[in-house]
């Protein structure tokens, strides 16, 4: 354990060995705002995590924020941290790994679908591009300002988000783009900015990433004209994954879309929009999952010519499970389990908090069954 954690010295001090919060370190967490609604487990998760993040919690670099929860009925509380913190953890990662860290030019994105360098408009942006590059390797990100953009009762924009929307929409970026370059150093902690619509007055519940299954993924980088100036290197990248899209449609076994996914996940394209041979939008990991799942569900004897063999999703509530949304989701959660064990899906959990921002213990049924359609080829 590094001094880093134990400078602030005395009964605060985090020890590499500790388990449990001492009494004192119980004490100042409670002035901070901590209350009896916190669970056992979100503290000890808390501890382990200042160990890991090596992150101060009595300093203020880190703390936990308690958010109302439908689905649990009580208070659940989140790490989270300021993209300062991020860009701390993400240097010291790589230095001690000896990789070189590093940065491509911010883009922000006007509503026109044009992005550029510089945002000198007084309207916000409609969203922000951060690539991070880690030994070499791009980690691209895009925020949506509608998605994090924190509001008031009547829905204004309201803090930070007035006064420099382009500035937030960025830091947000950067913060996905961090969380995809160093996955095990940032796992488990939010930064401030990402989680300030969390608090929004109209929200329903809490989320980060809202992109549904199946769906064109709103914040995919587009293909720009081939005569517009400057966006070779983007245009490139998009072709990277339309070309593993194609492959992926033209092959023959789930075996070898299994690989294309393996491939796309290295170089980080699974968040791409791609074109599937329906012309529909979508992320190139979700259609690698459905084109897979395609693949190894043999086609039903009887099917007629021009039948997709596609059918709509359906919601179906069991007597045990209609009224109650706990057990809803978890019965949708063993549904989702199945689906993922049967399509040959190895990393499910990472996947779906990929996707909704969320871990899959925290997501609501609709959710759930939302990625098992995808997996069983059953999105609408």
């Amino acid at each position: 354990m590094s001094a880093e954690l134990t400078k602030t010295g005395g009964a605060l001090a985090i020890r590499a060995d500790q388990t449990d919060w001492t009494p004192q370190q119980g004490a100042v967490l409670r002035q901070s705002g901590i209350d009896n609604q916190v669970a056992p487990a979100e503290l000890s998760a808390f501890l382990h995590l200042c160990q890991r993040t090596r992150l101060d919690p009595f300093s203020r670099q880190i703390y936990l924020i308690g958010r109302w929860d439908n689905r649990q009925q009580r208070k659940v509380y989140t790490p989270q941290t300021s993209i300062d913190g991020y860009r701390v953890i993400a240097h010291r990662a790589a230095a001690e790994a000896g990789h070189a860290l590093g940065y491509e030019d911010t883009l922000w994105c006007a509503k026109d679908g044009r992005w550029q360098d510089v945002w000198l408009s007084e309207e916000p942006p409609a969203a922000a591009k951060v690539v991070v590059i880690r030994n070499g390797m791009r980690f691209s990100a895009v925020a949506r300002y509608s998605e994090y953009v924190q509001t008031k009762k009547g829905g204004e924009p309201s803090g930070l988000w007035v006064k420099m929307p382009a500035t937030m929409t960025a830091k947000c970026a950067e913060a996905l783009a961090l969380r995809m370059a160093f996955p095990h150093d940032l796992a488990g902690v939010y930064t401030a900015e990402e989680m300030a619509q969390a608090d929004n007055p109209a929200a329903g519940e809490r989320h980060l990433r809202k992109v549904q299954p199946g769906e064109g993924d709103p914040w995919a980088t587009p293909v720009p004209d081939a005569e517009q100036p400057g966006t070779t290197a983007v245009k490139g990248r998009s072709q990277e994954a339309q070309d593993l899209a194609d492959s992926a449609t033209e092959a023959t076994h789930p075996d070898a879309v299994k690989e294309i996914y393996r491939d796309a996940r290295r170089v980080g394209l699974l968040t791409e929009a791609v074109k599937s041979p329906d012309r529909e939008l979508l992320e190139l990991g979700a259609y690698l999952i459905a084109r897979g799942q395609q693949l190894a569900t043999p086609a039903p004897a009887g099917d007629q010519p021009g039948d997709d063999g596609v059918v709509d999703a359906e919601v179906i509530e069991t007597p045990t499970t209609a009224g109650d949304p706990v057990a809803d989701a978890q019965a949708a959660e063993e549904e989702l389990r199945a689906a993922a064990a049967a399509a040959g899906l190895d990393n499910l959990d990472e996947e779906f908090e990929r996707s909704y921002g969320l871990p899959i213990s925290e997501a609501a049924a609709r959710d759930l069954r939302g990625m098992t359609a995808i997996l069983t080829g059953h999105a609408a």
